[in-house]
């Protein structure tokens, strides 16, 4: 059943985050959600790699051939990670030695792959836009969420500017690897309880929620 833009839009916003219900890109998630301003910087840019993606897999679809999609989803991906790794080098050069390393990384996003598979591939080029922007767009949600609570509690701040500092000592716990993946957690928790159990996808932790899935159970029925 083919669904409708603002529907589309709003899965990868809410019902469809992929951070918080397909529990994909939880390692820039966890990374460089130090502070809030990294967690805008992370998103937007992923947004930027997933809609030019997206479209341009969704153009192209007829013209790969199935056995070398894989390489050429790669190709297109890495392609637009170069072009927004250049511009916020050029234009933001702050944000580029905050993200260090992941923001060249964002080419092995699972959350870009997995909508060019699963949606780019199958869908218009419209659709396929409007899918990236509610996913990008739920990303940074989940991103910014995420930082804008590390570094209120662990630096006293929120987006430079300071809020609890003068109050109470910061918890420099939170600026750490255990502080990310405390919140990560509470915040999963969080969200399961007041669903009652139904956020996170169940096939998202087996072989069902990953993009090649139907590919890996060919080759075992070929093998067999």
């Amino acid at each position: 059943m083919k669904q409708n833009k603002m529907t589309i839009l709003f899965n990868g916003i809410i019902r469809e985050n992929p951070v918080f219900v397909y529990l994909l890109g939880a390692c820039p998630a966890l990374a460089v959600s130090t502070m809030a301003m990294n967690g805008i910087g992370m998103g937007l840019a992923t947004t930027f790699v997933l809609l030019g993606s997206n479209c341009a897999i969704a153009l192209l679809n007829n013209i790969i051939p199935d056995k070398v999609r894989i390489p050429c989803y790669i190709v297109v991906i890495a392609t637009f990670t170069t072009i927004i790794q250049q511009i916020v080098k050029a234009y933001a050069p702050a944000i580029d030695q905050a993200l260090g390393i992941f923001l060249p990384l964002i080419v092995v996003n699972c959350i870009i792959f997995a909508r060019a598979e699963l949606f780019a591939s199958k869908n218009s080029v419209a659709d396929s836009a409007v899918d990236a922007i509610g996913m990008g767009l739920g990303f940074t949600f989940a991103l910014v969420l995420i930082s804008s609570i590390r570094e209120i509690i662990g630096s006293g701040s929120w987006f430079g500017i300071n809020l609890t500092a003068d109050l109470f000592d910061p918890m420099t716990l939170m600026l750490l690897p255990p502080g990310g993946f405390f919140v990560f957690g509470i915040l999963i928790a969080g969200l399961n309880f007041v669903s009652k159990g139904r956020a996170v996808k169940r096939k998202s932790f087996g072989c069902g929620g990953c993009p090649a899935a139907e590919t890996c159970e060919h080759m075992n029925k070929k093998g067999a």
